[in-house]
């Protein structure tokens, strides 16, 4: 077995684990960046690149008023509380620098940033970047500052190299073990920083963590790698009880399990609604106009297997073009060639047939259907209070398009403290182990919600941080 020895080996190379790196090198450290994929990057090839942070130049230039101090506050409004304090307001006073040191590098803002993002939740103020690419811009940015650190400090990075366990010290953790292409490695280190994403691509412990079927958009590589590492030395967990879905995802045609993301449904916040949501029963369960998705979010997680159909006629689909579609990107000519042909998309000429076809069942949705035009036809929805009651669903074809509870980020994560080190069940910190990114779980900085850029944007401050903060701490020689 080969052994290499190193002050920092950081475990995953995502914007977490890539910043951290980063910093630790520039601080004078030896650092070994290492990667399962053979790629950089990441999630960062899937994320919309979204980052928040209050009182900022690119604000000020606009004349927006903002602070650190408002940014938590409205942290703190969206997560209910929920959120971890010390992280939050950690991150939060540090995003500004996280955004200037992006800009310092050449990060191509998008100009109409920063900007209020309405997806979910939203901040009251404008303090939401992201670059003209998306994640793929901060990737950029990440790409070149890594390759300048190597050329000027002692940092090397190694892709397809699967970490498979933890090297236990006498003191704590003093290492890595790893399948690097097939070949056993040790990696002795001062300091393991694991930054492996989260567990979106593992049913099984997203459902041991949820007690949810995953439908998963998330990357292929986010399969709990550091949950797993950490838990067989004993980390604590946090975030347990946190859990949002993102709101409806169709399901991918060719892969069982996963959402396209790209074919999502438009958000009846974005557009008004002709359609119904109904679950398995063809009961509804929401006013289809609620404007807050975070609303939506919360009900969805009580729906059976968080699974639902939108409901509509020929007469919706017809109206349903440019800003109005439906599905995102699909005129109505292309969603009715769809139908029957693509997994989840259905059509019939009767509401019971369409039930039949969509696996709803059939009595349910068509006393629902009913129920639903007789609520136009009164002008009052009594069921869900929904205002906007624009026709009745019956002018055939009839169409259903499944719905799923989609996952692209995970809530719940290795424990840590507020230097990042890992946490023990007992509540000590386990020497010389230490987590930063979606590997801590999106509920320590986002709660029971989602906060916008408050994944991305805590990934990149705290990995900053912890990079300083270790390159500092390990100039005592590595020892066996």
């Amino acid at each position: 077995m080969t052994v290499t020895e190193v002050d920092v080996v950081v475990v995953g190379a995502g914007a977490a684990g890539m910043a951290c790196a980063i910093h630790a090198a520039r601080g004078g450290a030896k650092v070994l960046l290492v990667d399962k994929d053979r790629r950089l990057g990441g999630t960062l090839h899937l994320s919309g690149g979204h980052l928040a942070a209050g009182g900022t130049p690119q604000q000020a230039a606009l004349g927006i008023e903002d602070s650190p101090e408002a940014h938590l506050e409205d942290v703190r409004r969206i997560s209910r509380g929920s959120a971890r304090e010390d992280l939050v307001g950690t991150v939060t006073a540090h995003a500004p620098g996280t955004i200037a040191w992006l800009a310092d590098a050449g990060f191509n803002f998008s100009p109409e940033t920063p900007r209020i993002v309405y997806g979910h939740e939203p901040y009251r103020t404008a303090r939401t970047y992201y670059g003209v690419d998306e994640g793929m811009s901060i990737l950029t940015v990440l790409e070149a500052e890594l390759e300048a650190t190597q050329a000027e400090a002692d940092l090397e990075v190694w892709l397809g190299a699967a970490v498979v366990d933890l090297v236990e010290g006498a003191d704590g953790i003093a290492g890595v073990h790893l399948d690097r292409s097939g070949k056993d490695e040790q990696v002795r280190a001062r300091a393991v920083v694991l930054a492996t994403g989260g567990y979106g691509a593992d049913p099984e412990l997203f459902t041991e963590m949820h007690g949810a079927p995953l439908v998963s958009a998330a990357a292929k590589t986010s399969t709990g790698d550091g949950i797993h590492l950490g838990m067989s030395v004993g980390a604590a967990l946090q975030g347990e009880g946190t859990y949002l879905p993102t709101f409806g995802g169709l399901p991918d045609p060719v892969s069982p399990g996963r959402a396209n993301w790209n074919d999502r449904q438009r958000l009846t916040s974005e557009r008004p609604p002709w359609e119904i949501y109904v679950d398995r029963d063809g009961k509804r369960w929401i006013a289809e106009d609620e404007e807050s998705i975070d609303e939506k979010e919360r009900a969805l997680v009580g729906v059976g297997d968080q699974t639902f159909w939108t409901v509509f006629d020929d007469a919706a689909l017809a109206q349903a073009t440019g800003d109005l579609q439906i599905v995102v990107g699909k005129e109505p000519d292309e969603v009715r060639a769809m139908a029957n042909t693509r997994p989840g998309v259905h059509s019939a000429a009767t509401i019971g047939e369409l039930a039949a076809k969509a696996g709803i069942d059939p009595a349910g949705l068509e006393a629902e259907v009913a129920s639903y035009n007789a609520a136009v036809a009164a002008g009052v929805d009594e069921k869900f209070g929904r205002v906007h009651l624009p026709a009745p669903i019956a002018a055939g074809p009839f169409y259903a398009i499944r719905n799923h509870a989609i996952t692209l980020v995970t809530f719940v994560g290795l424990d840590i403290d507020a230097d990042c080190g890992v946490r023990a069940e007992d509540g000590s910190t386990i020497s010389g182990l230490y987590a930063v990114g979606e590997v801590i779980g999106a509920g320590a900085t986002c709660g029971n919600s989602f906060c916008s850029g408050m994944l991305l944007t805590p990934a990149l401050t705290l990995g900053r941080l912890l990079g300083a903060r270790l390159a500092s701490q390990v100039a005592a020689p590595v020892t066996a």
